[in-house]
């Protein structure tokens, strides 16, 4: 009797999938983001809501909630119903969060399951121009000549800025002196004066200086050089790509989201992340879409958590 039903219970699991594909989304789609309005990521997410909404006919609309590096936003689409309507615009900070045990509830690859990833931006390794050194070989050849006596700017524990800065020691024995800072890009002032040696940056933030003569940018931290910078070489063409760091985010939903909306959430995002103004944008501050599938993005997290694991380890860098 049992065998006999089986094909019934099996179609009908099909059939619902299905159904709920098509009906979703039923309602305004939220796309939380971890930082404030203006930033960055919030820039990404208002570029993609208009763009899934004409494909949904539904309001989409871009949900700031920034604090505890992230972790606030992130137990809100946890706590949403897992039925797509909620998404999570995850940054690196994220998987770094994850890595220091910050908080359990919320990670990357568990509580929230990848759906696509959108943006990815090399870091611009720049220096004050009064900085004796002409490339990025002969910053790393002084860092470690004479450790701790160039400065590099960082956002506490666990930031980019501070693991970068690790790494750096790590993988080619360079010693820079941490100068911490509050607020991210806050010391690009200090860069610019000549208080702070060096920077690891994103590009849209020091371009206009750089050009301006302000900044000497001496590397790309990723595999290839950047149109908007195309004199400046990639550390993957100067032989050190295991000195790559890009700052990148991308969508998340919460784990328990049926696969067929995750699918039709992923369709409509790559459309998005390919439309020629989004692409556009990108570029012209130094970043490109990524737009992978679900499966990949995952491979993806995995990968930059085994990386940036060691750092953290071999650093003995502590949460707070």
């Amino acid at each position: 009797m049992r065998l006999k039903t089986l094909p019934i219970i099996v179609a009908a699991f099909f059939w619902c999938a299905l159904a709920a594909a098509q009906a979703f989304p039923t309602r305004t789609v939220r796309i939380i983001v971890p930082s404030v309005a203006g930033s960055s990521p919030d820039i990404r997410a208002r570029q993609i809501a208009p763009k899934l909404s004409e494909a949904f006919g539904q309001p989409v609309i871009v949900d700031n909630r920034p604090g505890a590096n992230g972790l606030i936003a992130a137990r809100e689409v946890v706590k949403a119903p897992a039925d797509g309507h909620t998404l999570f615009l995850a940054l690196i900070n994220n998987a770094v969060g994850d890595l220091l045990a910050i908080d359990t509830c919320c990670r990357l690859g568990q509580e929230l399951i990848p759906v696509s990833r959108f943006s990815m931006t090399p870091l611009l390794a720049v220096v004050n121009p009064a900085v004796p050194v002409r490339t990025f070989a002969e910053f790393l050849d002084l860092a470690k000549a004479k450790p701790d006596t160039l400065s590099y700017a960082m956002h506490g524990p666990g930031s980019v800025s501070q693991l970068v800065g690790e790494m750096v020691k790590l993988e080619r024995g360079a010693r820079l002196l941490e100068v911490p800072y509050k607020g991210v890009n806050s010391e690009i002032p200090d860069v610019q004066g000549g208080q702070i040696s060096a920077a690891f940056l994103v590009p849209q933030v020091v371009v206009a200086a750089i050009r301006a003569g302000k900044l000497r940018a001496l590397a790309v931290m990723g595999p290839e050089r950047l149109p908007i910078l195309p004199d400046v070489p990639s550390v993957a063409e100067l032989g050190m790509p295991q000195l790559e760091a890009t700052a990148w985010n991308g969508i998340f939903v919460a784990a328990g989201t049926p696969p067929s909306v995750v699918q039709a959430l992923h369709r409509e995002l790559v459309k998005a992340y390919n439309a020629p103004d989004v692409r556009d944008q990108l570029r012209s501050g130094g970043a490109y879409a990524a737009a992978d599938t679900p499966e990949e993005f995952g491979a993806f997290i995995r990968a930059e958590k085994e990386k940036w694991g060691r750092v953290i380890r071999e650093a003995g860098i502590k949460g707070q």
